[in-house]
Formats: structure tokens, sequence, C-alpha cells
């Protein structure tokens, strides 16, 4: 089992071979195994302030409730127990990995920002129309809009999975992933290598 749960922190570059290499900024400190089961592995990083009596009896090894949870498939590493802190050196530079998060809230957004929607002309008079979605379907058959016609709505806050990110280098408590990573900074993120 190759996975580890982190904060975003942002965005740097480093330099290799006289080259600037863009990375993203990437905290682990904190990352702990909180349950096994069968086999499957509960990380989980921050705390919550206060918790559930349950809650509070669920983790009593850990000492506290934590913020964040993540079930993860596969075998518990040797050496590692319940309680036990996760580390950067979990991965090796160079490790290909893959990265889930939630990427950045838009709020409302039209369907020329939402869809790549073309808009209306820009002459003849054309006041009011330019980003407008146009029409939305038929008439009296069938009469309604079919569920899934693209328009306006909430845009972002969805989760989003990047595959092939490289590990460029290993700083402290701190990974550095190549490019850029879902989420704001402070957002959580799981990095972990398909098996």
């Amino acid at each position: 089992m190759k996975a580890i749960l982190g904060i975003k922190k942002g965005m740097t570059r480093i330099f290799s071979k006289d080259k600037a290499v863009p990375v993203t900024v990437v905290d682990v400190t904190g990352c702990k195994i909180a349950n096994v089961k069968l086999d499957k592995i509960e990380l989980v990083i921050g705390s919550k302030k206060k918790g559930t009596r349950s809650q509070l009896g669920q983790y009593k090894e850990l000492g506290y409730v934590p913020m964040h949870k993540w079930l993860v498939k596969g075998e518990l590493p040797e050496g590692l127990k319940v309680g036990s802190d996760l580390v950067a050196e979990t991965f090796n530079e160079g490790d290909i990995v893959t990265i889930s998060g939630e990427s950045k809230g838009k709020g409302f957004a039209g369907v020329v920002k939402r869809h790549g929607f073309k808009g209306g002309p820009r002459t003849h008079g054309q006041s009011d129309r330019l980003r407008a979605p146009g029409s939305i379907g038929a008439g009296a058959d069938p009469g309604r809009v079919f569920k899934g016609t693209r328009m306006g709505g909430r845009m972002g806050s969805d989760r989003v999975t990047i595959k092939n990110k490289r590990v460029v280098g290993i700083k402290d408590s701190y990974l550095l992933i190549s490019g850029p990573i879902p989420g704001s900074n402070g957002d959580l993120v799981k990095i972990y290598i398909e098996e």
C-alpha cells in the first residue's frame, strides 16, 4: 500500500539541469493509520475540536477524532501499526502517482464559461444576447426540456483525479509533485500509486 493524505500548500518551482520545473507542495504532516479491518486501512489527517462519544471510542487509540478520513485497500506494510505516522518517504523521488482532490469552486457560471458555448453574433443591433445559450429544445413535442441539457449552473467543486504525476522531490514532510493538482491551497488531497 502506497497511499497518503496531504494538504495542498501552494505552487513553486525548482531547478534541475538548468531548467525550471513547476511543482505543487503537499504537506503530509500528521497523516496516521487509524484502523485496520481485513484488507482495508483507514488513513486520517487533522483533528476535530470536539467529537461524539462513539467517535472518541472508535479512535481511542489515536487519542483524538480526526478531521479527514480515507479507506484504502491493501495490506498493512511491515513495521506499521494503528497510530503509526505515514511520512513523505512512503514515496520515492521519481514515483508516478495518482492524485484526487476537489476542484476549486467557481460559483454560478453561464454556458459560455461552463460549457464553452460560442454565444450569439456581436452585430446587427444585438444588445443582450451575446453570452446567451439560445434555443434549449423543441416546441409542443416533447414539450419539455430534457435532463442533462447544458445550461448555466454551479461550476467547480467536483471530485477530480489526475494520473501520471511525478514526485519530483521530498523535503522534510513535504512532497513536491510536478505541475498543478486539483484544489485550493489548504485543501485535502489523496496521493497514491495505482496497483
